[in-house]
């Protein structure tokens, strides 16, 4: 026979577990078949020259639910492999109805409440029999009320979320104090802002609610117990419950991560990893249906934790839940007895616990011979590589918003009393100046306006010195969508101690004295449904960028970023700056990145950060720096001259000679004369649109995103009003304004058929061309000195998010032991999306380009690329600069070799699909080079990668041919999900394995005839290099596949209209920059640049740059080599904030 696992187990093969009867029902039944009394437990085992051996009895009372359960029968089928433990279940009939004293008898007890289990019986059986308790009855009476979970875990010094309860009981009226307000609530005099969460008091109710502020879209996430594949869902509703009593607390911003932990004892924690049920309200499910949880590695600080909660709830068995969020771990929720759902490991290891508890405790007093373990319950995790990859280690990225509405401002100086007492109001004296975007503010504001009309309107001599016509414009804006939503609208109040310092074009000659205030009025600029699926579309375009492997996610086979990101190997973290626009592009992105379905508030609370991040992505200082207004100051006097540009202009204007500005200045000829005819043309189009709407069949034409002819009017009529000024020359900073305009309505308004409008977008963006990059700086010294102004803390938090990629404690690592079918869970791979506006985006860019990285000179590769930029017009919606780091665990740590960098690079969304971009050098990782060499020296190592790995891709089986258009087009569905062909391409090949890492990577596999392009990732990576061209996402063709109505447009365009979207153009691949960096380099260029941009602080202050329509992506992505193994605990991925804890 084979030796016992460890000492004290039974060396007899069957199990011995019985359920349990009455003493009165047990007479004539068969030997082992019931247990009665302590004598028969072991009299049948007597052999004749052996002492008698004592059974100890291990019953079972809870819910027949419970006790049948798979994970009970695991584990109880392993406690009785102890020689010693026989396991009696008490019937559920007899817990029912039968009084305490008829129970079956035993030494030790697990009982467990749940629905419908009579607790008082257990309790009182408990006094009567007095066996050992695994888990206190007591104490589960506390377990019920969620009031006195937290006041338990607050006394043991257990974080939690703050706090406080509502309890609505007519005796206790002092805690019973609600006062809500529209993004706010304030219970017993705490305050809670929006997001917040409102749970019922009564640990059975699951019925748990997170309201939303009004600037994410306000409603609330209604979650419940599991009712198929939904666990929660989304309601319009943003009122509180007004019946019963509720805990209230902060929102923890988990990543859509929730953590659950399963204790045995107070040494021994198993957590597991699942997606939040508030982010989509989908559950994920594997084949069997069981909802798909991954094991993660708790911290030491956790370990503590887990300590703590099964002792001060005195439960062995006990399972709770964790919240990691801002770099520490609370706990939300303790559920008492719990065991952990398809983990044999976990079978094994509370089994051993268990027993050993048990024999620990009884054994000696019922004399019974036991030894206790010596083995480790805990095996020492080595990490195990294999040399010959390098693996993808971290994505960064600074992404610019999707497509949006016209941005517009209106100004005006006012002097009421009403809006001086509003300014007092919001505190708007301390700084000089107040941001109102909250519906009540805004709300305030109309009123005012609305009060001061009706006086005009009633006295036409009244002294109101607001003009009449600004007035109505402004109340116009503000009643518009007939909702408040600060994602929208927004005014600024600024306080002018002796009025408006000059005039302007919108304001009177004549000038007051006195205090007043500038009332500026922004609205518009609003994520368009073209912008949100361009975000989605290239978030499911970034998923072939990560390894991946042949997993199922829910019934999405083997996609490499939803493979990684569902086993909870992905550290992501995304940030937004607080503009809508851009908020909204990020969680669009998201949600198409991770597969999530639904509304996109969830998604936006859940996962994107855009508060307390000190400048990170926004700008709060109005005014410009010095060397911006002198530049602005410089291109207007350029722009200003009425006669063709000479060779001293050009060296004025475009010092840097980039190709794109001086090909701009060519077609543009003499400034003056083109905005002469971009004037006249706007006039033009003015007058079009007035005589439509004089036209009865015009009346209520509805054009794109909900705007009317009048809303159009408007803003075409205050472009035409403000680029001629009275002195007749003309505002060149309207220039960019007028080009957003005409680009917009030509793509989503082209139906109504307006003459002249493409010849105005031609001159206009010819114009905007020379201006919109110029405006951040002319020369070189200009455009850092501005760049290093607005993204200096950017570019200080990309650094140390490259330079902590190794250690961090906070992240939810993969534990290997328990990890069945992930064997690479050691794998980590670090995220960081940063979406913002142009200010930041063309900041940025200069940096790379003129902030001295290489030498163009020395370096060709360099000079080739900064060749390509320089050709660049238009850094469009959705820009991206990509940097992929590589680490190869052969090298020595400290060689440079160790880690490869490479520079990638888009220019966003095509303007037209006729337009041709400036030809790139296609999508070229230098590492493909090192797999080429490494076929022919290391062959037997990758049939053992492609056969261990199951986690990694198979290689391709065939050649793919060369495609024009992205695959991104999905045309068929698996459950609820939408899945393409070229999903199955990502799945399948575009992971990191030995052969095909880097290959697949970049579509690109090694046949006999050379490379060739493989169509998974057409899209995303440019294929110049390899022959053709590539756009991605191929938007146009997803709406196609949708089939909803198009009907011919813009330049031949074919125009669709799905989700309301005119026109969804293409994204512009990605192109090489360079591919032979080194992090040692990347990270001395980054730290002379946060160097030379202190300095350049003493010389200028910071400002902030107006927005037009622009930004752009950094992404950068690491890749280390591992290829089966897995990795030290110490190298998983950090956040470290540099700022606010936020980030």
């Amino acid at each position: 026979m084979s030796e016992p696992s460890s000492p004290g187990e039974s060396q007899c093969g069957a199990p011995r577990f019985f359920v349990g009867c009455a003493e009165d029902e047990s007479e004539g039944l068969d030997d082992y078949t019931s247990m009665m009394t302590d004598m028969e437990l072991y009299e049948d085992d007597l052999e004749d020259d052996s002492p008698p051996e004592r059974q100890i009895v291990v019953g079972i009372c809870c819910m027949m639910k419970k006790s049948k359960s798979k994970p009970m029968t695991q584990i109880l089928e392993r406690l009785c492999k102890f020689e010693y433990i026989t396991v009696v279940i008490f019937p559920e009939d007899v817990i029912l109805n039968e009084p305490v004293e008829k129970w079956p008898l035993c030494d030790c007890l697990i009982s467990f409440h749940s629905k419908g289990f009579p607790l008082d019986k257990a309790v009182s059986y408990v006094k009567l029999r007095n066996p050992l308790l695994i888990n206190d009855l007591n104490m589960q009476y506390y377990i019920q009320d969620r009031r006195e979970v937290y006041r338990i875990l607050q006394e043991e010094g257990i974080d939690l979320p703050r706090y406080a309860v509502l309890n609505r009981d007519p005796d206790k009226p002092d805690e019973c104090n609600l006062v809500e307000g529209e993004d706010q609530v304030e219970v017993n005099g705490e305050v809670f802002l929006k997001p917040f969460v409102e749970k019922p008091v009564s640990a059975e109710d699951h019925n748990v609610y997170i309201y939303y502020p009004t600037s994410a879209g306000g409603g609330s996430q209604r979650l419940f117990r599991k009712i198929g594949s939904r666990s929660s869902v989304y309601s319009p509703e943003s009122s509180v419950r007004k019946t019963g009593s509720y805990i209230y607390e902060e929102f923890m911003p988990t990543d859509g991560t929730d953590v659950k932990v399963y204790t045995v004892g107070p040494d021994y924690a198993h957590a597991e990893a699942r997606k939040s049920p508030a982010l989509d309200g989908k559950v994920e499910r594997d084949s069997e249906g069981k909802e798909i949880r991954y094991p993660v590695m708790l911290t030491a600080m956790e370990k503590l934790v887990a300590r703590k909660v099964c002792l001060a709830f005195k439960q062995t068995v006990c399972g709770f839940d964790l919240l990691r969020a801002n770099g520490h771990s609370y706990v939300c929720d303790v559920n008492g007895f719990s065991f952990v759902k398809n983990s044999m490991k976990y079978y094994d290891d509370c089994a051993k616990i268990l027993g050993n508890i048990v024999m620990r405790e009884l054994a000696p007093q019922f004399q019974i011979p036991w030894s206790i373990p010596t083995e480790a319950e805990d095996i020492p995790i080595v990490p195990t590589t294999s040399g010959t990859m390098m693996e993808l280690r971290c994505v960064i990225a600074v992404i610019r918003h999707g497509d949006r509405t016209p941005k517009q401002k209106m100004k005006m100086e006012v002097r009421n009393p009403m809006f001086f007492e509003l300014f007092e109001k919001y505190g708007g004296y301390k700084m000089g100046k107040l941001k109102l975007k909250k519906p009540k503010q805004l709300q305030e504001v109309l009123d005012i306006t609305r009060t001061l009309l009706a006086d005009i309107g009633q006295h036409t001599d009244c002294e109101i010195e607001e003009k009449s016509s600004k007035l109505e414009q402004l109340k116009t804006v503000l009643e518009m969508y007939g909702h408040f939503s600060g994602i929208n609208r927004k005014v600024q109040l600024t306080y002018l101690p002796h009025g408006q310092p000059k005039t302007s074009s919108e304001e009177e000659d004549t000038r007051k004295e006195g205090p007043s205030i500038l009332l500026v009025l922004k609205w518009g600029g609003e994520l368009t449904p073209a912008g949100r699926v361009q975000a989605e579309e290239l978030g499911r375009a970034f998923r072939c960028m990560y390894p991946g492997g042949q997993g199922d996610y829910a019934g999405f086979p083997g996609c490499g970023l939803l493979r990684l990101h569902s086993t909870y190997r992905h550290d992501l973290k995304i940030y937004a700056s607080d503009e809508g626009r851009v908020q909204m592009t990020a969680a669009a992105f998201a949600k198409g990145l991770l597969a999530l379905e639904g509304e996109l508030t969830p998604i936006l609370v859940q996962m994107v950060k855009s508060a307390n991040m000190n400048g990170l992505l926004d700008n709060d200082i109005e005014s410009l720096s010095g060397c911006q207004q002198r530049v602005k100051a410089r291109l207007h006097e350029i722009m200003q001259k009425d006669e063709i540009f000479t060779e001293e202009d050009f060296d004025r204007l475009a010092p840097t000679c980039s190709s794109s500005l001086v090909n701009s200045m060519k077609a543009v000829e003499n400034p003056v004369s083109m905005c002469d005819q971009v004037y006249t043309l706007v006039q033009s189009l003015t007058s079009q649109i007035r005589k439509r709407l004089e036209d009865p069949k015009s009346a209520d034409l509805q054009l794109y995103h909900s705007e009317t002819l009048e809303m159009m009017l408007q803003r075409w009529s205050k472009l035409e009003r403000d680029f001629r000024m009275k002195s007749g020359r003309y505002d060149i900073s309207k220039i960019p304004d007028i080009y957003d305009c005409v680009k917009y309505d030509v793509q989503h308004n082209s139906s109504l058929g307006l003459e002249d409008t493409l010849e105005l977008f031609k001159l206009s963006r010819a114009l905007a061309n020379v201006v919109i990059p110029q405006e951040y700086g002319i020369n070189k010294v200009e455009k850092l000195d501005i760049a290093y102004a607005y993204c200096l803390p950017l570019v200080k938090k990309i650094q140390l998010d490259l330079q902590r990629t190794h250690e961090d404690e906070s992240v939810n690592k993969l534990h290997p032991l328990y990890s069945r079918g992930v064997l690479s869970p050691g794998r980590h791979v670090r995220t960081r999306l940063y979406f913002t506006s142009e200010s930041h985006v063309h900041s940025l860019l200069s940096i790379f380009r003129y902030g001295g990285l290489l030498d163009e000179v020395k370096d060709q590769q360099w000079k080739r690329a900064m060749d390509y930029l320089s050709e660049v017009t238009e850094l469009n919606y959705m820009t991206q600069i990509v940097i992929m780091l590589y680490e190869d665990n052969n090298k020595d740590p400290s060689s440079e070799e160790r880690f490869h960098v490479e520079l990638h690079f888009s220019p966003g969304v095509k303007v037209s699909e006729e337009e041709s971009a400036p030809m790139g050098f296609g999508f070229r990782p230098a590492s493909a080079e090192v797999y080429k060499l490494s076929f022919q020296t290391d062959p037997g190592s990758l049939e053992n990668l492609v056969r261990d790995e199951p986690d990694r891709a198979l290689p391709l089986s065939e050649t793919m041919s060369t495609q024009r258009k992205s695959p991104l087009i999905r045309n068929r569905k698996t459950g609820s999900m939408e899945v393409s062909h070229s999903a199955t391409y990502y799945a399948n090949h575009c992971t990191v394995c030995f052969k095909n890492t880097f290959l697949n990577l970049c579509g690109v596999k090694l046949t006999e005839s050379g490379w060739v392009l493989c169509s998974q990732c057409a899209g995303l990576f440019s294929t110049t290099v390899l022959g053709g061209s590539s756009s991605a996402p191929n938007l146009q063709d997803y709406a196609r596949t949708h089939r909803k109505k198009f009907s011919s447009g813009w330049s031949g365009c074919v125009l669709g209209c799905f989700e309301g979207c005119s026109m969804v153009p293409s994204i512009y691949p990605l192109e090489t920059l360079h591919n032979s960096l080194s992090l040692k380099q990347v990270n001395e260029f980054l730290t002379t640049v946060c160097e030379n941009a202190g300095d350049s602080h003493t010389r200028t202050t910071r400002g902030n740059a107006h927005s037009t329509t622009l930004t752009v992506s950094v992404v950068l992505t690491l890749k280390y080599n591992a290829a089966v193994g897995l990795l030290h605990p110490s190298q998983s991925a950090v956040l470290l904030c540099f700022t606010a804890p936020a980030l």
